[in-house]
């Protein structure tokens, strides 16, 4: 087996974000939206940012309000450039 050599483990470090599905109107493409927490620089106060992402969806089997895991990947279109690795919760 190949040894992968610093330059490709690099690479194939893909950042993962976890969100919650907020729109799946479009074929194929879910709307998935991400929060972070952070402290403000210089007042140190917890603050919350949202962003939206696009994030591919093969089988349309994802649905608004669940909890998704996406992955970065290649452009598939001029704004979707993540995908959906799995289902991590279900609203009942």
């Amino acid at each position: 087996m190949k040894q992968m050599t610093e330059n490709e483990m690099e690479r194939n470090r893909r950042k993962v974000r976890v969100g919650v599905v907020v729109s799946d109107a479009m074929d194929k493409t879910v709307t998935v939206s991400v929060e972070r927490q952070f402290s403000h620089p210089l007042y140190g106060k917890g603050m919350k940012r949202t962003k939206r992402y696009h994030a591919h969806d093969e089988k349309n089997e994802y649905r608004v309000g669940d909890t998704v895991r996406i992955t970065e990947t290649r452009p598939l279109s001029k704004t979707k450039h993540w995908r959906v690795i799995e289902l991590i919760e279900r609203p009942a």
